[in-house]
């Protein structure tokens, strides 16, 4: 399956991995025939629910995994044929990455740059420019097993930016991260994207691929149910909206009416309504004025679908 195209990073066919069966029970089809590319210089997000078979696919085209079927191809090299190839040109997190437990956080990132091939000094003097962004030069003379497990993350994540590795894979990348951090190492992220590197990721929290990724693959079940940029996939979801209102005084009863209208989503807090409608755009103006006649409205926002509302329809049993 080589694409013969320098365009592409990545490039899955077919691709299928069954576990076999524990006491008794049948195999598992983790992956189920998946088929999709991913250019050069592109954030791409994996999604989907927990056991849809998102980082058994990262472990495949990490080389951790050999498929049962199918190819993936890593910047023109087969995984399966030529693991080592593979494994010079990419740099990985999963949610089970290991770091050097016994070693400094400074001791974990030079020596990762070192094995990566650079110098010593260049090693070390990568290493403090990676701790300052990463907010852990606090923490750099600590052994890595006396850290918190977001702690452990963020130098997981952080060893990733010692290297200049043609792709990176991010498995659930903003774990343990404070807000703020999360916020930098986005724009560092989108820097890396920039220059020309592949990222490819899976996170639970949707509005990190919305603001991160180019391209976003959803899957469920080890398949592929949809595939495209934010605008694409918004178009599957077209009359499901999230409405916002804000009251002076909560009408009492209005928590109880909106439920009954069978919501994705509602959530109330202090004198505020979030709820998300599947209807069309008139059936959803009545709702919003018959809400309004209840009390007196401060604030009224009427949107079309986020990722998670394009999320949950598209993998809802």
């Amino acid at each position: 399956m080589a694409t013969g195209n320098v365009e592409i990073a990545l490039a899955v066919k077919d691709l299928v991995k069954v576990y076999p069966g524990r006491n008794h029970q049948p195999p598992v089809r983790a992956v189920d025939g998946m088929t999709f590319q991913v250019r050069r210089g592109e954030i791409f997000g994996l999604l989907g629910p927990n056991g849809a078979g998102k980082t058994t696919i990262l472990k495949i085209l990490t080389t951790l995994l050999a498929p049962t079927s199918g190819r993936a191809e890593v910047l023109g090299h087969d995984v399966d044929a030529h693991p080592l190839q593979v494994r010079k040109a990419i740099s990985v997190v999963l949610q089970e990455s290991a770091v050097e437990m016994f070693l400094t956080v400074r001791d974990n990132l030079v020596t990762f740059g070192k094995f990566h091939g650079q110098r010593l000094t260049d090693a070390r003097e990568r290493a403090e420019s990676v701790l300052d962004m990463f907010h852990l030069t606090e923490h750099a003379g600590q052994k890595v097993q006396d850290l918190s497990g977001g702690l452990r993350r963020r130098v997981q994540v952080a060893k990733m930016f010692m290297v200049a590795t043609p792709v990176m894979f991010l498995d659930e990348f903003s774990t343990g991260m404070d807000p703020i951090l999360k916020r930098a190492v986005i724009g560092y992220l989108r820097e890396e994207a920039t220059r020309g590197r592949t990222i490819v990721l899976t996170t639970q929290v949707m509005s990190e691929a919305e603001e991160l990724c180019d391209e976003i693959l959803i899957m469920h079940k080890g398949r592929t149910i949809a595939q495209g940029d934010l605008n694409s996939l918004k178009l599957l979801s077209q009359d499901v909206y999230d409405v916002t209102l804000t009251f002076d005084r909560l009408p009492p009863t209005l928590e109880r009416e909106l439920q009954a209208l069978a919501p994705y989503r509602l959530h109330v807090e202090h004198n505020t309504v979030e709820i998300t409608l599947k209807a069309d755009e008139k059936r959803v103006l009545e709702v919003v004025s018959g809400i309004a006649t209840q009390g007196r409205v401060l604030h009224v926002e009427i949107l079309g679908p986020s990722l998670e509302d394009i999320f949950v329809e598209l993998t809802k049993e």
